[in-house]
């Protein structure tokens, strides 16, 4: 089957304008969705936007931290790159899958091209949503876990950021290795090799940290 491109300047969801989902109308599924973006439908930028909206919310967070002044613009990016990604979506991920990686894909490119790729382990992995999911409660088991958390973030930031990025994505995040070569444009082979490396590095480097063993070992955090 060929798809023919949507009209990107037709969707108002390029220009950053959050459009309003047609009251009364029936929610409709992603392939209906899908279809009707592929037919160049001006009518579902609504229904795209809300649908894939709250998993680029939540990727660039995650990957890029909630305080990042760029936030947000990234997240405009990554709708853009969506429509213009469209054609080669196939399904045979689950939507969620597809959105989210498409949008890690433009994060690791702004930071590559913002040449601070160590900034993003400032924040990652994502201190404030690790302290509220924890089990523990207490001033002293969130500053424990605070510590361990910086001290994990600092050893990341020491490392080589492609060995660093392959950790954070697959172990922290969850994806995939070949959504992980996907979103740094690498082969699998390569992705798995930075995945191995990269997680040695770290288990390393977390033994060498006495103060960071001795919090664990403690099962603070």
């Amino acid at each position: 089957m060929t798809f023919r491109s949507p009209r990107r300047p037709s969707l108002s969801v390029v220009a950053g304008v959050r459009p309003e989902p047609a009251p009364g109308r029936a929610s409709r599924s992603d392939d209906e969705i899908l279809a009707a973006l592929r037919r160049g439908d001006d009518g579902i930028a609504g229904d795209f936007y809300w649908r894939v909206k709250p998993v680029v919310d939540r990727t660039v967070r995650r990957l890029l931290g909630r305080l990042d002044s760029d936030g947000e613009d990234i997240v405009q990016v990554a709708l853009v790159q969506l429509i213009e990604s469209l054609p080669s979506y196939r399904g045979e991920c689950p939507l969620d899958a597809w959105v989210s990686a498409v949008s890690a894909n433009v994060v690791y490119k702004h930071i590559r091209r913002r040449r601070l790729e160590r900034n993003i382990f400032v924040s990652t992995p994502g201190d404030d949503d690790l302290l509220e999911d924890s089990p523990t409660s207490g001033p002293t088991a969130t500053a424990h876990l605070r510590d361990a958390l910086r001290r994990i973030s600092e050893h990341l930031a020491a490392m080589s950021p492609d060995r660093a990025w392959a950790f954070v994505l697959h172990d922290v995040c969850g994806y995939s290795l070949e959504e992980v070569s996907n979103i740094c444009q690498i082969s699998a082979a390569a992705a798995q090799s930075r995945l191995v490396r990269g997680r040695r590095e770290l288990h390393e480097r977390v033994a060498d940290d006495a103060k960071l063993t001795e919090i664990l070992d403690r099962g603070d955090p």
